[in-house]
């Protein structure tokens, strides 16, 4: 054979290679491209140079496999190069592309949020339908926003109009049916667990006839303008469910963060602090944990007037996402500084360090009644809880598993804090490798049964706590000062 025909037959044979490399570099390009515009666009990998890093070598290696490819030489490394730097990148695209999902999600429900409208009859009534009802008894003064959008919905869906029959409070319309004064009542699910506390078979005691579920638009906007300075509202609403389910929220905390200085400052507003409520509260004074009936925009802006502060983020929390997140953690551990047994789950507390579990810690931070201080203790002890969860969050550890900490709790958290966001403090911890400094306070008053009225319960024997205006005052100081620091 000829010089010329072994050359020939060498070419043909190298040029299924040839283009097969040109066809795995075409791949990879495509795959670069969006990895790093997503990485730049949502501040992946922005940490140490880390995604100047990523995106030189990633351009080196497409420098150097076109290269390879147009000389026609070392094909088969070029080969291996490609489809290894491929896979490498798919994984990392796959890795920004569920982040950016899972946050999606959790700010998906933070737009909006529900209040679950129901129609109920005694369980004894032999009324099964809506189209039964003319009359509903209904605290129009109170709700009137969700009570007017029930009726006019009703009237829209089955073409029949209602009239409300206007009373004082939601148990006070429950005690009208019991009593037979009236066919049926309205019944926001939120106002439930209020009902409960005198009347605690309600539920037992009612039957649903009909169900409407009011979606609200959330509008917060990040209103801070000094970088690397916010507050972030953490409620713990006291309901299992869908985390846009409206609720009372019985923890209310407001997290400073000053990433400059690495310092948190955790505030603990008491859920039965005696506020001025706006919305829905009509700007009349109830406990806090009311604020929550009328949404998490209520419950900030309560927060924002009493503090003279701008709540740039929140987190809604619900107990369930509590539990799986103390157990993602592996447990905390925190100082008890008094031994006490809680009533949920019957735990014994002895003074000192103590190692908690999902339900030990869900204990430790319900109980009030069997603390010295009664809320003011809980309120500590949720703030002990919430320092022990940032420290574990910002240890190496558990920040470079914080994707898998959040996709479980996807269902369960709600927040408008967005994935640039997010991707910064995890940036900026990693970066520095500094943990944060976690402060907390307490704001303090006097506390009374039945001496103040309730805007959400009139007439209602209510344990509520006047705030002491120094306590406040000393409160409004120093977040202030973590913020200017």
């Amino acid at each position: 054979m000829s010089n010329h025909s072994r050359r020939h037959q060498k070419k043909h044979s190298h040029t299924p290679l040839r283009v097969i490399n040109l066809f795995l570099l075409v791949i990879f390009i495509l795959l670069s491209v969006v990895s790093l515009f997503l990485m730049y666009r949502h501040h992946f990998l922005a940490f140490r140079h880390l995604n100047v890093i990523y995106g030189v070598v990633i351009i080196l290696i497409i420098l150097a496999s076109l290269f390879l490819c147009i000389k026609n030489k070392a094909r088969i490394f070029t080969t291996i190069i490609l489809v290894l730097s491929s896979i490498f990148v798919a994984t990392t695209l796959y890795g920004f592309k569920s982040t950016i999902d899972l946050t999606n999600n959790l700010n998906k429900t933070a737009s909006y949020s529900e209040i679950e409208m129901s129609v109920v009859v005694p369980k004894d009534s032999k009324i099964t339908n809506i189209e039964a009802v003319s009359k509903l008894a209904a605290p129009v003064k109170n709700d009137t926003s969700n009570i007017t959008d029930l009726i006019e919905h009703i009237k829209s869906e089955k073409g029949i109009s209602i009239t409300p029959q206007k009373t004082d409070s939601y148990q006070d319309a429950y005690n009208r049916i019991k009593n037979g004064d009236s066919q049926a009542m309205v019944l926001n699910n939120a106002y439930v667990s209020l009902i409960e506390l005198s009347t605690p078979d309600f539920k037992s005691q009612i039957k649903t006839i009909y169900t409407y579920k009011i979606k609200k638009k959330i509008n917060r906007k990040n209103t801070n303008h000094k970088e690397g300075v916010f507050n972030i509202y953490i409620s713990g609403i006291d309901t299992f469910g869908s985390i846009s389910t409206v609720s009372r929220s019985d923890v209310n905390i407001i997290m400073t963060v000053n990433t400059n200085t690495h310092k948190v400052l955790l505030t603990t507003t008491p859920r039965d602090a005696y506020v001025k409520i706006p919305d829905g509260g009509g700007n009349q004074y109830d406990k806090l944990t009311h604020a929550g009936l009328y949404g998490v925009e209520t419950s900030m802006k309560t927060l924002e007037n009493l503090y003279d502060i701008n709540l740039d983020y929140y987190a809604r929390i619900n107990f369930s996402s509590f539990l799986k997140l103390i157990d993602l953690l592996g447990g905390v551990t925190v100082y008890n500084d008094q031994a006490f047994t809680s009533k949920h789950g019957n735990f014994d507390f002895p003074v000192g360090q103590v190692t908690l579990n999902s339900e030990q810690a869900l204990g430790f931070v319900r109980e009030r009644y069997s603390l010295q201080g009664g809320d003011n203790d809980r309120g500590r002890n949720q703030e002990k809880v919430i320092a022990a969860i940032i420290n574990k969050l910002a240890s190496s550890q558990s920040v470079t598993k914080l994707n898998s900490i959040t996709s479980q709790l996807q269902t369960s958290v709600q927040t408008n804090m967005t994935i640039d966001n997010i991707n910064d403090l995890i940036n900026n911890q990693l970066s520095t490798g500094q943990r944060f400094t976690v402060e907390s306070q307490a704001l303090t008053g006097h506390g009374s049964t039945g001496e103040l009225p309730s805007y959400a319960m009139p007439g209602a024997q209510l344990y509520m706590m006047s705030i002491d205006q120094s306590s406040l005052s000393n409160a409004k100081s120093k977040i202030k000062n973590t913020m200017e620091e």
